[in-house]
């Protein structure tokens, strides 16, 4: 436990909260299983108030935590490399009242840290809680899609969450156990292929290759893209248009982003068409592509605002 006075609790939660708002978590259902509320593997006890949002946000595939002592205890150890998460707690402080002489106590904010499960080794099976999956099936008409996908990245399967690496080039994905069916995975995993299309190596999509940050509108236009490219994909293979829906919340929200901004989701859609005949080999040179059709050029419209114009081929 930390018993340093100097040491600023409120910033460590303000941190932790504004890293995973920049991050761009964006507030809508995951498609993969709940990990469950966090809670102590050895007590038993559900964390409280803040802890439980700064520990489910972890993305952790089950909300288990230790502290060291309690890894040491049952014969574990802490992977190498692996870091503690803080949980936050009032401890009560007696103090003098230097105007009445009387004794009172007062809340002081204070942490100590833990350890998922995930992060440790060696801890006994029988005190583990039980992995829970579905036991969803590789759809034939997706399979085919990722497997003839050109230049396919890496697809992994290290962490409980689903994102594109772009640096690296590689694909990261919950596995299809976790998910609620097989075609919200599938559905994840093309949302995260559209937007490997946008690697230097492949279309070399500005939207992607730029370091554009979160709140941006290139981020939010790539991030539509991503989705409508997804949905694309999921029609392409059969997939009923009522599971739709998970995509058109998402768009939705990115939509939001742009203030329904119709010149944008022209745009996007038109890189997520490029992305999704990329992703099928798809070649067709008399299609008129979009992507440059409303490339954007600037013209001065009477508010000298900048709008998107329709280039001339």
């Amino acid at each position: 436990m930390q018993n340093n006075k100097t040491i600023d609790v409120y910033t460590i939660v303000t941190n932790r909260i504004i890293e995973h708002l920049e991050k761009g978590v964006v507030p809508w259902q995951k498609p993969w299983t709940d990990a469950g509320l966090p809670k102590n593997l050895v007590t038993g006890k559900h964390y409280r108030g803040i802890n439980v949002w700064l520990l489910n946000t972890l993305n952790y595939s089950q909300n288990s935590f230790l502290t060291f002592k309690q890894v040491k205890d049952l014969g574990g150890s802490i992977k190498k490399g692996e870091k503690a998460q803080e949980v936050i707690f009032w401890k009560w402080l007696e103090k003098e009242n230097k105007e009445t002489g009387e004794k009172e106590k007062v809340p002081i904010l204070r942490y100590y840290n833990v350890f998922n499960i995930d992060q440790c080794s060696d801890i006994p099976k029988e005190k583990l809680p039980p992995v829970i999956e579905r036991s969803n099936n590789p759809l034939e008409a997706c399979e085919k899609i990722i497997t003839e996908m050109p230049k396919r990245p890496d697809i992994r399967f290290k962490e409980h969450q689903a994102y594109y690496n772009k640096l690296n080039d590689y694909v990261n994905m919950p596995k299809m156990g976790t998910f609620t069916n097989s075609e919200n995975y599938y559905s994840a995993l093309f949302h995260e292929l559209v937007h490997s299309t946008g690697h230097s190596e492949r279309l070399n999509r500005k939207e992607l290759t730029n370091n554009n940050s979160f709140g941006t509108k290139d981020y939010a236009v790539e991030e539509l893209t991503a989705e409508m490219g997804a949905s694309y994909l999921k029609s392409y293979a059969g997939i009923p248009i009522e599971q739709l829906e998970n995509n058109a919340s998402y768009i939705q929200v990115w939509l939001e982003r742009l203030k329904n901004d119709k010149r944008f989701i022209v745009h996007a859609s038109a890189q997520a068409q490029k992305a999704t005949d990329y992703i099928l080999n798809i070649r067709n040179e008399r299609e008129l592509d979009l992507s440059e059709a409303y490339s954007e050029k600037v013209v001065e419209n009477p508010d000298k605002s900048p709008v998107f114009s329709v280039a001339t081929p």
